[in-house]
């Protein structure tokens, strides 16, 4: 058996579109954050993409921007669940009955939500939200937040490090993954607040500004069952992010859990309903 077992590398922050919306929405995204995609958008690209990386399983994350989108996106997230595929449909959580829609993905056999505290205005330690994050950590769903800046909005500090701390003060089960190394472009508090404790974080688009050098310190310093492998595709390349990761040089267990062992864990063998 090779280090990555038969399921390969699991990339745990992807983004996808239906086909019908991916090219306008991949457009609008590269105008609002003022970057070029290196993909367009389509899971069949995606999964292009993977296979020349090497890279087994992905977590596709979708956001609500609005309430009324999250039925037709849970409904396209039940259509690409795959073996190789993992969709995480995304609910608003200051839409109507966010509780209620936490029951459906349930009920759809999803494994948890995509949300975006910035897409989706609002800060993750509100706390008219943690009744909203109990019922979610009840039923076991697992919850992808944007964590730190963001590219396309001013930089209020709506899901910084202190922030998730309170969250998971107060919902201590939740299983909550920190995206972009704890919290994109504020990894001074990332470091502070975040290194070391049982929270789990995943490295998508942070090697890149924070250097090998740091990277490797950060994740030599989280405990090794917290930390996923995540690129951020279209927005990164799969490969090189790879490439970075493989360059850290982490011990050999620290880097199968990184890159395969412990998003397995949080999966399970569920893909499909």
């Amino acid at each position: 058996m090779n280090d990555t077992d038969m399921d390969g590398i699991i990339d745990f922050h992807v983004h996808a579109f239906p086909d019908g919306l991916a090219e306008r929405a991949i457009s609008h995204l590269e105008k609002e954050g003022n970057s070029r995609a290196f993909l367009d958008g389509k899971v069949s690209s995606l999964l292009a993409s993977m296979d020349g990386a090497g890279i087994g399983r992905a977590v596709v994350c979708s956001i609500a921007t609005k309430p009324d989108q999250f039925a037709p996106i849970l409904n396209w997230s039940r259509e690409i669940a795959s073996e190789r595929i993992v969709p995480l449909p995304s609910i608003h959580p200051k839409g109507p009955d966010p509780v209620g829609k936490a029951r459906l993905v349930a009920q759809a056999g999803l494994l948890g939500i995509k949300l975006h505290p910035y897409y989706q205005d609002f800060e993750i330690d509100e706390p008219g939200l943690f009744h909203f994050f109990r019922v979610l950590e009840q039923m076991g769903l697992l919850v992808v937040c944007h964590t730190g800046f963001d590219f396309a909005f001013p930089r209020d500090r709506k899901a910084d490090p202190v922030r998730i701390v309170r969250l998971l003060d107060k919902v201590p089960n939740l299983k909550f993954v920190a995206t972009h190394t704890g919290a994109w472009e504020d990894w001074d508090e990332v470091e502070r607040h975040l290194l070391g404790k049982p929270i789990f974080i995943e490295i998508s688009m942070s090697l890149e500004w924070l250097g090998l050098e740091r990277g490797r310190e950060f994740l030599t310093a989280h405990p090794a069952d917290r930390i996923l492998f995540g690129t951020d595709s279209p927005w990164t390349s799969q490969a090189e992010t790879l490439r970075l990761a493989r360059a850290l040089n982490l011990d050999p267990d620290r880097e199968r859990r990184l890159l395969w062992k412990n998003a397995r864990a949080l999966l399970g063998s569920q893909t499909t309903r």
